[in-house]
């Protein structure tokens, strides 16, 4: 049969019209959007009508970014063709596109059940799935995406996303073995996948599982490629291991090969953890000088700026760092280093309430994240309600001894006003001379941060003494103002009312001693400090006495703290009254110590903490010839929980006391301290 001459040229002009099409066809699928929307433009522009060009310019708009336009040209479409399945595969697509994932779930779903082998339909069913972080069913439809189509690489790329996702979302409930057991799953399926082993690594550091957070890192390296990764991960492990110089050197191999570097990110993180290495070796000018040579390049970079920041906390400059973290913040509302850094910064300059929303802040953007919670925690600690309780026993070798059971409460009720209560109890005797005696006093008082930087305290009671020879009772008081007049010192005045308690002699006398001292402490940056105190003490037995100390010291490590130094004491008294308590017209002593602490707030629940000073030196009476002298101090503790620990000490010295010179001095104790609630009273 003769064909006629329009239906000859119906199929004439359809072959060259799909051949010109052919070249959107590949800007598509090479990701040129903006050439594909500008060549479909062009053919609608003849062919308005036509569904295949309309489809693919829907296409290349949404993928251009242009996602609302596209939906509503899928939601035409869909009106022409209500049944066909490729235009609804693409208008399920654009509501994904939309993040109206909600939607696109029930749609897909639809689409599922209209065809269950659609491989599209069950791949965007899956991902809609995993947009709503219902991984379980993400996976188990991107398994059924791969029967269909097995070994397809948009699928096994969509499932091992889905993966990472579903162990962070573990990860953040705190579920880290179950996070584990999915990202090594991860791991079965993609070889040594790199975002698979830093995923572990980083579950590894969060669960303070340090070893195994280096063993991933070290795997890592194993491939050339990732081994820049791998180092910025193990100098991190070295730094939470407390091996800050280790961090550096590791670090330092990193940074050696930036010139070298092609991917963007690498070389990002790398410049970043270097600075970080330095700033935790105090190498603080040389950290300074990158950071200022980065902003000049880039000088409103939030990940500049929080290098910027942190820099600044070492420093304690910390209302300079709390400017870098607002910056990062009008960048970024949701950064976290900007929210929680922002915490730290208002907490060290004794914003607590600020500090408290800064860092809830943060878990609004990142529910569940344990840096978060555990600066609240911490912070809570502070102010929760606790009581504590302390009982010692104390021998000299002039056979006195004594046993004493001292209690205190304290009841915040801001963060600024606390109540404070003690009570004490003590006996005292000696054998030799029979003499003895027994205290009992309580105390009262309150708490009130009067600015940020200046705190009052005071507190006011009575003793009662009944002793061999006398019974009686006294005021006792106590009024400070500790101040932090600027960065890295602080300062105290003090004044306090007491009544000289060594031993059962000097209760008896009713000796009752009005201190007025100043304490005064300078850290620096470059590891040394110095501690300085004055008493001036005036007796209601006519006595003045004037008392100076010095301590200079350098922090050899920073975790454990190791601090050595120089003490130097001075002492002198108006009157000289041997026979009844140690007055010198003049005392000076000197001393070389080394001190080494784990501190109990720093020690987390289940863990140790402890101290131990040893100290020798000589010490001048009048003019006499110099004595030796030495002092030992021990405390072992152990934390049970956030709310209970317990410690044992032990102090053995032959310093000069208020009693003697020439003399050893034995004290041992034990120690508990429970907080009261799981968090303060001010809070819900």
């Amino acid at each position: 049969m003769k064909m006629k001459p329009y239906i000859l040229l119906f199929f004439v002009s359809y072959s060259i019209f799909s051949q010109d099409m052919q070249e959107g066809y590949t800007y598509l699928e090479t990701g040129e959007y903006l050439q594909a929307e500008l060549f479909f433009e062009s053919i609608l522009e003849g062919y308005p009508d036509n569904k295949t060009a309309r489809l693919c310019y829907g296409r290349a708009i949404g993928l251009n970014g242009k996602t609302e336009d596209a939906k509503t040209l899928f939601t035409d479409l869909l009106a022409d063709y209500p049944s066909d399945f490729e235009v609804k595969l693409n208008y399920g697509e654009a509501l994904l596109w939309n993040s109206n994932f909600l939607k696109a779930k029930t749609y897909f779903k639809g689409l599922v059940k209209e065809d269950p082998k659609s491989f599209p339909a069950l791949l965007s069913y899956a991902n809609t799935l995993s947009n709503l972080k219902e991984y379980e069913g993400a996976l188990l439809y991107v398994n059924k995406a791969l029967a269909v189509l097995p070994g397809n690489p948009n699928a096994l790329n969509s499932k091992k996303y889905m993966y990472l996702g579903y162990a962070y979302q573990k990860q953040q409930a705190q579920q880290y073995d179950e996070a584990e057991a999915l990202l090594k799953e991860n791991l079965i399926l993609f070889n040594n996948d790199k975002a698979t082993l830093l995923n572990l690594a980083n579950l590894y550091l969060i669960a303070n599982r340090l070893d195994d957070a280096k063993a991933t890192y070290e795997l890592l390296a194993e491939n050339l490629d990732n081994k820049v990764a791998a180092l910025n991960g193990l100098a991190l492990v070295s730094h939470l291991n407390g091996k800050n110089k280790e961090a550096l050197i590791i670090s330092q191999k990193a940074y050696d090969s930036l010139p070298i570097l092609k991917n963007t990110s690498d070389i990002k993180q790398t410049q970043e953890r270097y600075i970080q290495a330095l700033i935790w070796n105090k190498k603080y000018n040389e950290s300074e000088e990158l950071i200022d040579a980065l902003l000049k390049e880039q000088p409103n970079k939030n990940w500049i700026l929080a290098l910027q920041a942190t820099l600044n906390i070492y420093k304690s400059n910390f209302k300079n760092s709390l400017k870098d973290y607002n910056r990062v913040l009008e960048n970024d509302s949701t950064s976290f280093d900007g929210n929680l850094g922002k915490a730290n910064a208002l907490k060290a300059l004794g914003h607590y309430d600020d500090a408290y929303k800064s860092a809830e802040n943060t878990l609004t953007f990142y529910d569940n994240q344990k840096d978060a919670l555990n600066f609240i925690r911490n912070l809570n600690t502070t102010f929760t309600p606790f009581y504590e309780i302390k009982a010692s026993y104390t021998f000299d070798n002039g056979d006195n001894k004594a046993f004493a059971v001292k209690n205190r409460v304290e009841i915040p009720f801001s963060t600024k006003f606390k109540l404070l209560g003690s009570y004490n109890y003590r006996t005292t005797d000696n054998n030799v001379t029979d003499d003895n005696a027994t205290s009992y006093d309580f105390n009262g008082g309150i708490s009130y941060q009067i600015l940020p930087n200046a705190t009052l305290k005071g507190t006011a009671g009575i003793i009662s003494v009944d002793s061999k020879n006398n019974k009686y009772n006294q005021l006792l008081a106590n009024l400070s103002l500790n101040i932090k007049p600027f960065k890295l010192q602080t300062l105290d005045l003090n004044y306090n009312r007491e009544i000289q308690n060594f031993n059962a002699e000097l209760l008896d006398r009713e000796i009752v001693m009005n201190n007025f001292f100043v304490n005064y402490n300078l850290s620096t940056n470059f590891k040394l400090g110095l501690f300085t105190q004055y008493y001036f003490t005036s007796q209601n037995d006519d006595n003045i006495r004037n008392l100076f100390f010095t301590s200079l010291y350098y922090n050899l490590l920073s975790k454990p703290i190791l601090k050595v130094g120089l003490n130097y004491q001075y002492i002198t008294f108006k009157n000289q009254v041997p026979t009844i308590y140690f007055s010198p017209e003049k005392f000076n002593a000197g001393e070389i110590f080394v001190n080494l602490i784990k501190d109990e707030v720093i020690a987390k629940p289940k863990e140790w903490f402890y101290e131990l000073t040893v100290a020798f030196g000589l010490q001048y009476i009048e003019d006499y010839d110099s004595q030796s002298t030495y002092r030992l101090h021990g405390k072992v503790g152990y934390k049970f929980s956030d709310r209970c620990l317990v410690n044992l000490y032990g102090t053995n010295s032959n310093i000069a006391s208020a009693t003697a010179a020439g003399f050893t001095f034995v004290e041992t104790g034990l120690r508990f301290k429970w907080f009261l609630f799981k968090k303060p009273i001010f809070r819900k």
